[in-house]
């Protein structure tokens, strides 16, 4: 009966350990390209190279120069090197690759050679991507980051001419002294 017992416990830990590889191995992260304002989501792949990727990330956002080249992808030097694991790889349009460890290569058409698998931009058609990726253009900036947020670029003020307001944005009618903002320039009385 022990036996039984220790054969059951046994199976039990080792179903439930596969499992739990199984999960690791698909467990993703997203990574988002923006070039020109426009921002692509990028699904990660479970490996060292994008680990690393993503410690540098959260640090801050990185942006490197990319440029096409024969006619299925733009690439450039990350300015820094990631880990390894190439394989012969058929890079498809969208996937992103890491070469010699330190280039970024993002596939617009396709190409075989051995690579180290990083991603896949999400759900453009090839089409969408030679356009996204100015493809045959040079001297891209693209920044790759954690975070699928954009910077303002513009703002407007509803605010009435000649109005007064604290420094928190709220509307003064009687301002006394102290610093205030009027016109969008700080006053102070």
């Amino acid at each position: 009966m022990k036996n039984i017992a220790l054969i059951l416990m046994s199976l039990l830990m080792v179903c439930c350990t596969k499992d739990d590889e199984v999960k690791a191995q698909t467990m993703t992260q997203k990574m988002y390209i923006t070039i020109d304002g426009q921002t692509q989501a990028v699904t990660l792949v479970d490996n060292q190279a994008t680990k690393t990727l993503v410690e540098k990330l959260q640090q801050a956002p990185v942006t490197v120069t990319l440029n096409s080249s024969g006619g299925f992808e733009i690439w450039g030097a990350l300015g820094f090197s990631l880990p390894t694991s190439n394989e012969q790889i058929n890079a498809q349009p969208g996937d992103v690759i890491l070469y010699n460890g330190s280039n970024i290569c993002i596939f617009y058409g396709t190409n075989s050679w051995s690579y180290t698998r990083l991603g896949k931009i999400d759900g453009l058609s090839e089409s969408e991507l030679r356009t996204f990726l100015k493809a045959g253009e040079s001297n891209i900036t693209v920044t790759l980051s954690l975070s699928n947020t954009t910077g303002i670029s513009n703002v407007r003020s509803n605010a009435e001419s000649g109005a007064y307001y604290s420094l928190n944005g709220q509307r003064v009618d009687k301002p006394n002294k102290g610093l205030f903002i009027k016109n969008g320039k700080k006053i102070v009385l």
